[in-house]
């Protein structure tokens, strides 16, 4: 019985005036879905779904782009499977720029797609290929700013917002466009946390450091996963503080459970596994909390007594010093990604 997740194939669609940025972020970005977090932390993925990105073309060979490089086209667009999802990205035109008529062939190949079932994103001026498609009359639609003018003039039956970062629309949400070039990060983590999940969404964003960085790193770092060992002795006591982070006096307990005396203890716990005892139960019990803050909507002192700080101030100095922010910061980042999904 084969339990793997299911594969989605997304088609990032190459026009002539493609630039290649956004395309390669967002195929790296659908490539690890469900493949990255485990190899980093040793937690188990949690992805329902994975995706199969290809560089799509109508003739499926390599493609000039207006920024130089060349774009490494992989099938021809009528190469199977046919897409679940597909996204065309910021395209380099001119401020004059008369969409109608252009690109038929992929426009075309859109609609049939679109008709078939399959989910289409736009980045950037990207949806004006949408527009030109007919698949924005009547609905919302965002684009750049400095699109905006050619919409008007062009495609009055939109309805334009440009103000917004990301806009899903169409029946079931099945057409979703996405601001500047740079929102590529926004685009695929909604489809990532749409189809496989808002927790490998918030991973990715950990793994990509996508969002505000303002306030540095740490707010994406997890808990590096620790080294494998062959103590058996310092294994066991792992396997217990697993389960029991929360005891009063957990090094002393993990101690008392590998058999060791402290100082011992405290040493190979050190060689065996990269972290100083201490360091290795706060790190649990922050990683917990971080979960708790981002999946619940539990109070702070709540959260700091369920992971094992009866002391709720000093649960908030230590995740700061630890996590670079307050538990409620790191939670407004965080969070933000369930009301993104339910946009």
């Amino acid at each position: 019985m084969n339990d793997a997740p299911p594969t989605l194939t997304v088609s990032l669609l190459v026009l002539p005036e493609s630039f290649p940025g956004a395309l390669y972020c967002l195929h790296e970005l659908f490539g690890l879905a469900g493949r990255t977090w485990q190899p980093i932390t040793g937690e188990p993925e949690a992805a329902t779904c994975h995706f199969a990105p290809r560089l799509v073309s109508v003739t499926g060979e390599p493609a000039a782009s207006p920024a130089g490089p060349v774009i490494a086209v992989e099938a021809p667009l009528h190469a199977p499977p046919a897409p679940d999802i597909v996204i065309v990205t910021d395209l380099g035109l001119p401020i004059d720029f008369d969409p109608r008529g252009k690109w038929a062939e992929e426009a075309a190949w859109l609609r049939r797609m679109h008709a078939q079932g399959a989910v289409v994103g736009s980045i950037c001026s990207g949806s004006l290929f949408l527009a030109e498609a007919g698949l924005l009359d009547g609905i919302e639609a965002t684009t750049h700013w400095a699109v905006a003018p050619i919409f008007r003039e062009h495609y009055p039956e939109v309805k334009l917002r440009p103000e917004r970062i990301l806009c899903p629309a169409g029946a079931e949400h099945r057409i979703v466009s996405a601001g500047g070039a740079s929102t590529w990060s926004e685009l695929g983590l909604y489809l990532v946390a749409r189809f496989a999940g808002e927790t490998e969404a918030r991973r990715l964003s950990k793994v990509f450091v996508i969002g505000d960085k303002s306030d540095g790193q740490l707010p994406f770092a997890a808990m590096a996963r620790p080294r494998q060992h062959a103590d058996a002795a310092i294994g066991k006591a792992q396997l217990w503080i697993a389960d029991n982070y929360t005891a009063e006096n957990p090094v002393a307990r993990m101690a008392e459970v590998a058999g060791l005396p402290d100082r011992t203890f405290s040493r190979r716990f050190r060689r065996a596994t990269g972290y100083g005892p201490v360091e290795y139960v706060q790190a649990l019990r922050l990683e917990e909390a971080k979960q708790m803050l981002e999946t619940t909507d539990a109070p702070t002192d709540a959260v700091a007594l369920a992971v094992g700080y009866a002391d709720p101030v000093f649960f908030r100095r230590i995740f700061k010093r630890q996590v670079g922010v307050t538990p409620a910061r790191y939670r407004q980042r965080f969070a933000g990604l369930t009301a993104l999904r339910s946009a």
